[in-house]
């Protein structure tokens, strides 16, 4: 079942750099295929948002650090930016 919280948390992991965006794409894609969207209040944000990351490897749907800050909002969810020093 893909939900709000299942959504932000795969764009999260994009943006902490523990996805990759040809893994987002290729999960998001599959969502329409193998799951099933809830709760139904939220279906239309879901394929919204779902649609747009299955298309983030082409040059027409950018994932900006924009884009993403708008998706994790329009979830409920802010953005917080923190820096740590690379091993």
């Amino acid at each position: 079942m893909i939900t709000r919280e299942v959504v932000s948390k795969k764009l999260l992991a994009y943006l902490n750099g523990e996805l990759s965006l040809a893994a987002l794409v290729d999960w998001a894609e599959n969502t329409f295929i193998d799951d099933e969207l809830a709760p139904d209040a939220d279906i239309e944000l879901l394929n919204d948002i779902l649609s747009y990351l299955a298309a983030a490897d082409t040059a027409q749907f950018p994932l900006t650090w924009d884009v993403c800050s708008d998706f994790m909002r329009r979830l409920g969810l802010s953005l917080h930016v923190t820096a740590q020093k690379s091993a």
